[in-house]
């Protein structure tokens, strides 16, 4: 990035410098984009050379615990409860949510650095990117304000509107998965959770339920960040993203932990190809909608408490559900 700057400040015309700057992204977001490992890097990444884009780094966490739902797909437990079809699908509504998020996130990002870069907002550029309106506004108050907080939330806004209608909404998605007995059940029961793990093998974060509810995974996504960037806890996730090569298992945390772990499960890249994406034209959400005020307002939580002990039971009661289904399979 830092030759590519020297090369766009010294470009004189205007559009000529645009041109570059956009033909620049688009070779970054396909870069990028291949599959969640590659996600998670980038935003990492970028967090690292811009820490007032807090989204970034709360993109990257979300992303590892995406990896590690699906590797659970081969792993020991979950694997077990699913045939082949179910799992592909599972896998597919997971992968296209993410490249769809990553698709739309990118280039509002690199945007930003080149701006910065530049030392002039570029945000007009969104245009080439279908980047709604709603996020165009965003970024200019971000520009003028320098409000880290509403920009994290307008970025949780927006992504999940994003995602709603092509995969959340989806018919196909919307019957096989999201009104699946699997799927219904794991939200019961409480078994899908978001984690925040630390080096020293606590894991923080919040059980996923109403998935299918755009303001219920607004307010999630609010309330993950209100845990990741909690004064008393952040350095400790950061120093474990620092530390840990995301490869989607969930061996990239246990591996701290002091207990017996109950679930195991492969590395991303060696159980799933990269998958070729085919973009379909969206609309601007942000002019069919409106915005609610609230969606920007600070979530009502508590002191984030550790979930360790409570996650790993989750863990045995998951493995001996899946125990007693194999065993009914049987008979």
């Amino acid at each position: 990035m830092r030759m590519a700057g020297t090369f766009f400040r010294q470009a004189n015309d205007s559009r000529c410098k645009a041109d570059m700057i956009i033909k620049h992204i688009r070779q970054r977001v396909f870069k990028h984009n291949k599959d969640n490992i590659s996600r998670t890097k980038f935003y990492q990444r970028f967090f690292i050379s811009h820490p007032e884009i807090a989204w970034s780094f709360l993109a990257s966490m979300v992303s590892r615990n995406t990896g590690w739902n699906m590797t659970d797909l081969h792993g020991d437990i979950v694997a077990a409860l699913l045939n082949e079809r179910t799992k592909k699908q599972l896998f597919l509504s997971l992968e296209r949510a993410n490249w769809i998020i990553f698709k739309d996130a990118c280039p509002q990002l690199l945007i930003y650095h080149f701006s910065k870069l530049l030392q002039q907002p570029l945000f007009h550029l969104l245009d080439d990117f279908a980047v709604s309106s709603f996020m165009k506004r965003e970024w200019n108050e971000f520009w003028d304000t320098g409000d880290r907080r509403r920009l994290l939330y307008a970025l949780i806004v927006n992504e999940q509107h994003m995602i709603q209608e092509p995969v959340l909404s989806h018919p196909f998605y919307k019957r096989k998965i999201f009104h699946s007995a699997f799927f219904t059940i794991q939200e019961r029961l409480r078994f899908n959770c978001v984690i925040f793990p630390s080096v020293h093998g606590e894991l923080y974060g919040e059980s996923v339920r109403d998935f299918n509810k755009t303001w219920k995974r607004i307010d999630l996504g609010k309330r993950l960040a209100g845990i990741l960037f909690h004064e008393d806890l952040y350095p400790h996730f950061l120093s474990f993203a620092l530390k840990t090569e995301p490869t989607g298992s969930r061996w990239d945390y246990e591996q701290y932990s002091s207990r017996n772990t109950y679930c195991k499960s492969p590395m991303l890249r060696a159980v799933f190809p990269v998958i070729e994406h085919h973009a379909r034209k969206a609309g601007d959400w942000s002019l069919v909608k409106s915005i609610k005020p609230d969606w920007l307002d600070e979530p009502c939580i508590n002191r984030p408490v550790t979930l360790t002990d409570w996650f790993y039971k989750k863990q045995e009661q998951l493995e001996l559900y899946s125990y007693v289904r194999k065993s009914l399979t049987k008979d």
